[in-house]
Parts: C-alpha cells; structure tokens; sequence
C-alpha cells in the first residue's frame, strides 16, 4: 500500500506505475493457502479423513491434532491432542481453520454446542457422517468429500472454489485500478483540500477492523468528522454534530469510502462483501446474534447485499444488526459474479439519488 500511495501523493500516477503498482500487490495473498485442521471425535471415517490429509499435503490441509474424551486406538492413537473440551482453546490459540466433528449422534448436546463455538469464532465446522451421526438441522447443508468419505458442511459457500475467488480477485483488482487510475488520481487532491479546509485533523481517517478469516486491518477513508474522542466508540447518528458539512457530503456521496479501494489492491478487502464493521460492534454483537462472525468468511467490501438493500450506516437496535447478517451470510452462500455485478450497478445508483440513511 505504501508504493501506491506514496504516487496517489506524488499525483504523477501512470499506466505503467500502477501496473508496477499492482504486481507487488497481487503477490501478497495467493489464493491457496494452508488450512489447518483438528478432528474431534474418532471412528473409521476420522481415520480415512486424517490419511487423505497426510498423503494429500498438495491440496492444502494440514491435520493438526485429534480430540477425543478417551483413548484412540489406530493410526490415530498418536494424534490425540487432548478431550472434546480442550479442542476450543486449542483451535483458538493455533487459529485452526476447520474442525472436523467425527463425535456419536448421541453426543447431540456436545456436537450442537461445538458447532455453536465454531460460528462464533469463524471457524468452518464439518460434520463426519456415520450411522449414528447427528447433523444439526441448519437451512442449507453442502457436501464435500475427501477421497471416499463425504463430509457435511453447514452452509454453501461458492467462494470455496478457487476459480470463484480468481475470478472475484481479478475483478477487484481491475476494478480498484480503474477507479484510482480515472477518477481517485485526480479527485483526491480536490478532497483533500476539502477535508483540511472543514477542519481541523487528518485527511484520513483510520480505524482497525476485522478482515477475512478474522485478521486485522487498517481502514481507511476520507475523515467526515471533527476530531473527536468517540471516534472509535460511537456510530454516527443522523444529524451527529461531529460530521463536517464537507464529511456529510462526503458520506452523502459514499466519497468518504474512496480510499478504501486501496484496501482492496492489499487484498484486505473486497469490492463487494460485507461491511467491516468496528471491533467494538463484533465484540457487542458476536455472542448475541447468530451467526454474526460467519460474515468474516468472505474478504469485507467498500459495498454489500445488506448495503443496497436498505441496511446502511447505523443499526440502532440489535433487530438491525441482526437483519444486516441474515443479508450478509445470504450474500457469501450464494455468490455469484453476476450478484457482484448487480451491488455494484444498485450501489452506483444509490449514490445518485438520495439515501435517507446516508448520514
């Protein structure tokens, strides 16, 4: 990010420079990565599970350790960790990225409130079917399987798909280059000015969120409000005294997100997915409304499906926050690149006519 802003500053921004610009970019995130796994639980299936990640590393799962309450006898003897409970704190701590759950159908209380544990920590949960298995009811269900033994997961994820994310990265990328290269290169002076002009402070205001997968990142936009101590601990409200008649333009506009486009080129953000919302709203809200954390299995976005459907700005009430994340997971389980076409065409819409919650 420093190489593209330092010539956003230097306003001498060329094809080439950018195209420089976005090859050091592109090379931060590829879009494979390792997966870390524990399994929970033991049976045949859990065996054939842990001997499809060992003899096929190339795909990306690396199998970290089982949980059992009592002694596993088999190849999986060896990789017993600790008990059914000490596998949450162990998946926390080694940020583990898919529990497998291989526990009896008469462990329902144990599987549900696992389960519960994974959601609330943005952790995928797959369910190792067996004859007595029990597979929480949930609206939408997906299988997968790993050599011979299919696995159930709790949501559809189209994302999961690596042509999906290549697809979904080139367009963010192109897209964020375009919008810098036409129209940032040369409005962000003017709104620079502007912001400096309003009052006193930063041009930019900068405040931690959550990303995909739960890791932090530096958001940046235009600042719209006076400086003030509440910044990071109160949403603004209509007609908030800190917002700047320029800052309510700006937020009026959606102008105030424009910097955001170079969270995009980091790889920190989408151009569509949810919104990041502050620290302090995840904490408030994670373990209250279901499903609240399972939004950060998507890269956040400048724009989103709650967004364009009316769920913008302040949520008042914890009825608000909770509609906005009914829309957000109903956006990651059914992604399509027409769907990201379609927010992106209804967010420049919005933009041009009046958003009664654009404050």
């Amino acid at each position: 990010m420093g190489d593209l802003a330092a010539l956003l500053r230097s306003k001498r921004l060329s094809l080439q420079q950018v195209g420089s610009g976005l090859s050091k970019v592109l090379t931060l995130e590829p879009l494979t990565s390792v997966k870390d796994l524990i399994i929970v639980g033991e049976g045949p299936a859990a065996e054939e599970i842990f001997q499809y990640c060992q003899d096929q590393t190339v795909r990306g799962y690396r199998f970290r350790g089982l949980f059992n309450d009592q002694e596993v006898r088999g190849p999986l003897g060896a990789q017993r960790v600790g008990d059914v409970e000490a596998a949450k704190v162990f998946a926390v701590q080694n940020r583990i990225d898919i529990v497998y759950c291989a526990l009896p159908g008469t462990r329902r209380a144990d599987i549900t409130d696992l389960m519960e544990f994974c959601e609330r920590n943005t952790i995928r949960f797959r369910v190792i079917p067996s004859a007595d298995s029990f597979i929480p009811v949930v609206q939408t269900t997906d299988l997968e399987f790993h050599g011979s033994v299919p696995v159930s997961k709790l949501r559809r994820e189209p994302l999961d798909l690596r042509a999906n994310r290549a697809l979904k990265r080139t367009f963010d990328v192109l897209f964020s280059a375009l919008v810098i290269l036409l129209v940032f290169s040369w409005l962000f002076p003017i709104l620079a000015v502007l912001v400096k002009l309003s009052s006193r402070g930063p041009v930019f205001f900068r405040q931690q969120r959550l990303g995909r997968d739960n890791k932090e990142f530096s958001c940046w936009k235009f600042r719209s409000m006076r400086m003030n101590a509440e910044a990071d601990t109160k949403q603004a409200t209509k007609n908030d005294p800190r917002v700047t008649r320029v800052g309510a333009f700006l937020r009026k506009s959606n102008l105030d997100e424009m910097p955001q486009f170079l969270n995009v080129l980091m790889g920190q953000m989408s151009v569509v997915g949810p919104r990041p919302h502050p620290l302090r709203l995840n904490d408030q809200y994670r373990d209250i409304i279901d499903k609240y954390m399972v939004r950060h299995f998507v890269r956040p976005g400048i724009t989103g499906w709650a967004q364009v459907n009316g769920f913008r700005g302040e949520t008042r009430t914890p009825e608000l926050m909770e509609r906005r994340i009914e829309l957000d997971v109903w956006y990651l389980e059914n992604w399509s690149f027409g769907l990201d076409l379609r927010i992106v065409l209804r967010t420049v819409t919005n933009m041009l006519r009046k958003d009664p919650n654009a404050y």
